[in-house]
């Protein structure tokens, strides 16, 4: 396991530590767990650009009209 060392501002040091309090888990846990959601939201990202790039625009902009005449009903 790497340990990475990290400056940031004493203020949002301090929020960071004040969030970590209120999920009852550690700084270190704390940016783990928010690293991870970067990462995730990030594959996801570049997944989905791999797929547009490899997709019919027509068909993409069908399956959106669809989506929007579903939730348009509501």
């Amino acid at each position: 396991m790497a340990t990475l060392t990290i400056r940031i501002p004493d203020e949002k040091h301090n929020r960071l530590k004040a969030l970590a309090k209120h999920r009852h888990v550690s700084i270190n846990r704390l940016i783990d767990e928010l690293s991870t959601q970067a990462l995730a939201e990030f594959d996801s990202e570049v997944r989905f650009r791999m797929l547009a790039a490899n997709g019919d625009p027509a068909r993409g902009l069908e399956l959106l009209d669809k989506l929007d005449a579903h939730f348009s009903k509501g």
